[in-house]
């Protein structure tokens, strides 16, 4: 199997790599071009993706407005809640880029829960993250205004999809919108863009298109937890 580096912290990257690759055989590699969406909300298939490479965009519509749930990274499993229990899915994923996932039907994955308990205790840990990542943002718009909103989401984000670079500062991996930040803190687009704008004010992100910097990691983090 290709080495894929996947992170310490991911579901894949937990694993034994023996155990990770085999479970990688099971499944069927798809590439998707940016944009394109793999798992669509309200659907009723079971299948799960392994992320191999690349990194997907969590959305639900709330009242018909696009809510950005979160970011999944490779190594990670997506799907997961809607094969386990038969539902509809409740989320649409699509990917932020280049993507290879590996496409794997819910009964292999079942089966290889059930051979795997301590991939069932992974599983659950990273449903559990996502309902604390959700819980938190929705504390977040009752509690703080705007720029610090902006400010934690981007610190969650750094530790997840950051790459440090030899200055200290650090760029998120996942190309992002002023759109696509909006809808993570849930507020207009024109909002969102104005606490950007103070982010920048004060030396602590720079922003081009699709691609934000954090240029001062630790200023930021104590602007995100006042």
């Amino acid at each position: 199997m290709r080495d894929y580096g996947w992170a310490a912290g991911t579901f894949l990257g937990s694993l034994p790599r023996d155990v990770a690759a085999s479970l990688v055989e099971r499944s069927v590699r798809l590439s998707f071009p940016a944009g394109r969406v793999i798992l669509r909300e309200g659907a009723l298939d079971s299948h799960v993706f392994l992320l191999l490479s690349g990194f997907v965009k969590v959305t639900t519509a709330v009242e018909g407005v696009e809510t950005l749930l979160g970011i999944r990274l490779p190594g990670e499993v997506v799907g997961e809640i809607g094969a386990l229990t038969g539902e509809p899915r409740n989320a649409t994923v699509s990917a932020s880029g280049p993507l290879v996932a590996g496409r794997l039907q819910r009964g292999d994955f079942e089966a290889f829960l059930r051979q795997r308990p301590d991939a069932s205790a992974l599983i659950a840990a990273a449903v559990a993250r996502q309902l604390r990542w959700a819980n938190r943002r929705r504390t977040d718009f009752a509690a703080f205004p705007a720029p610090i909103r902006l400010a934690r989401v981007l610190s969650e984000m750094a530790e997840v999809c950051g790459r440090r670079r030899s200055d200290g500062s650090v760029e998120l991996l996942v190309p992002l919108s002023q759109t696509d930040l909006a809808a993570m803190v849930a507020i207009a687009q024109a909002t969102v863009e104005k606490a950007a704008h103070e982010l920048r004010d004060q030396g602590l992100i720079t922003t081009g298109y699709r691609r934000i910097v954090i240029t001062d990691p630790s200023a930021l983090r104590k602007l995100a937890d006042p």
